[in-house]
């Protein structure tokens, strides 16, 4: 008997309800997977990548090419990233590498002259990278000694010397292209004496000395040109002191102190022009420096330094990076007993910090970035792991 539509099916004289069209509904559901099957390749490219990190996240890049700590990053004009001295604990390497971000790969590029940690690497404004002082491999000497790093040709050349052999010291620069170096420490004390390198003569000539001996100090530059010195330790505490350079006068003044004395803290320069204070913290009687979870805001205008939210965690040798959207991300660093993973983000308009994704790997001292895209780079170093290859990119 031929079969309509609206028909039933009849088992053992019972009706079983409407004939089901099986066949039918199999390949119109076949069809709908290969279209959400394409629609995912087309979304995801052709080689199937996964999607973009959301937002409040970090991701592992491609590791270092060279394991190290106590390293600097620079980024250059071009984008990319210097990576600079450190090494796998003792000895240290000469080899540098760069990062770029359109890869997230490291290469290795030229050498520096001299194998160095503590230092500092400061991009200039003609594109090159001024690298001063820092310690040789074991304290076999503390370096006075300069060199300039050209991306151009990827080689590292000498320049003039500076004055005093410095290590753990601040270098900042200045609106007129200038360089300040401020403080440091010599294996034996820490420093008053600061310099200024001339980019156009090569040189270094002595500037006025701070009021108080400092290392492990931060140094801000300022929206007026002016720089804060703030905290850090004079050789037996740590310091609740700060005060300003002004390039024009060549001199150092006393400018109101902080709420807390703090060393191995973050000062990061506001979009409204104050400075947030976070974190950092004072010599523990086992050597090690605990970590403080307050933070405070400077206020240039009034000279002086008042409380603002604290963080989550207490931390010192943390990061902290100025985002495009004005808030800052506060990453790792060490709580006194632990290197941490954890990270928290600044707002400055309500003074407060909320919690964010956390890194794959405690980074401590490590170097942080904002890269040209949004995005921050984070590099090496762990005292749990000393050795750290790793590198990982925030995306805000």
């Amino acid at each position: 008997m031929p079969i309509h539509l609206g028909a039933t099916r009849r088992l053992n004289g019972h009706d079983i309800g409407p004939l089901r069209r099986r066949p039918a509904i199999l390949v119109a559901a076949l069809v709908l997977v290969c279209l959400l099957v394409g629609l995912a390749l087309v979304v995801a490219g052709p080689w199937g990548r996964s999607a973009a990190p959301g937002p409040g996240t970090f991701t592992v890049t491609v590791p270092m090419a060279i394991a190290r700590q106590y390293h600097t990053a620079t980024l250059l004009a071009d984008g990319r990233v210097l990576i600079a001295g450190g090494g796998n604990g003792h000895p240290l390497v000469a080899k540098a590498e760069l990062y770029d971000p359109a890869t997230g790969t490291f290469r290795t590029t030229g050498a520096l002259i001299s194998v160095r940690e503590g230092h500092t690497a400061t991009l200039l404004q003609d594109g090159l990278v001024l690298i001063t002082g820092g310690e040789g491999t074991l304290g076999s000497v503390v370096y006075a000694s300069a060199e300039l790093y050209d991306p151009k040709t990827g080689t590292f050349s000498p320049t003039g010397s500076m004055i005093t052999a410095r290590y753990n010291h601040t270098a900042t620069l200045l609106h007129d292209g200038r360089v300040l170096i401020v403080g440091g420490w010599t294996r034996t004390a820490p420093i008053a004496s600061a310099e200024l390198y001339d980019p156009k003569t090569g040189t270094f000539v002595a500037t006025g000395s701070t009021t108080t001996a400092r290392r492990e100090h931060s140094a801000t530059l300022l929206a007026d040109g002016r720089v804060l010195i703030a905290g850090g330790n004079d050789g037996s505490s740590s310091l609740a002191s700060a005060e300003v350079y002004d390039p024009s006068t060549g001199d150092f003044a006393q400018t109101g102190s902080m709420t807390t004395a703090r060393q191995d803290h973050a000062a990061t320069l506001l979009s409204d022009g104050r400075v947030l204070i976070t974190g950092g913290g004072q010599p523990q009687a086992d050597g090690a420096t605990s970590g403080l979870a307050s933070a405070e805001l400077y206020d240039p205008k009034a000279g002086t330094f008042s409380p603002t939210g604290s963080m989550a965690t207490g931390r010192n040798s943390q990061t902290a990076t100025l985002l495009a959207d004005g808030r800052v991300l506060m990453a790792g660093g060490s709580n006194g007993l632990t290197d941490l993973t954890s990270a928290e983000l600044y707002d400055p308009r309500s003074g407060a910090f909320i919690s964010t994704g956390s890194m794959a790997t405690a980074h401590y001292g490590a170097p942080a970035l904002l890269l040209q895209d949004g995005r921050v780079l984070i590099v090496g170093r762990s005292d749990q792991s000393p050795d750290l290859p790793s590198a990982e990119v925030y995306q805000p």
